[in-house]
């Protein structure tokens, strides 16, 4: 799992697929997947990432980079790694 702990909180990096039928996270070989319903046209996507990991981990999530592309990084604030592992592998 891509996982990095700052002093903000942890950086989550991971590979979009939008389109999906349903909103998911997934675990493949070591990389997170997150399954998106909306379509990568005027920032949907980006709206639906931050919209649904901050609901699964109550906190204030910002993009560290990938805001046009399928690879993001996300910053979730005021939450420990061992936090993100556990939630990201209930999913």
């Amino acid at each position: 799992m891509n996982l990095k702990e700052t002093e903000d909180g942890v950086v989550v990096e991971f590979f979009v697929k939008p389109n999906s039928k349903s909103f998911k996270i997934t675990i493949d070989d070591g990389e997170i997947v997150v399954f998106c319903t909306e379509q990568p046209v005027k920032g949907k996507v980006n709206k639906e990432l931050l919209k649904e990991f901050s609901k699964l981990f109550h906190a204030k999530i910002e993009f560290v980079s990938g805001l046009t592309s399928k690879q993001k990084r996300l910053l979730i604030t005021g939450v420990a790694k061992s936090e993100v592992e556990q939630l990201l592998c209930a999913e």
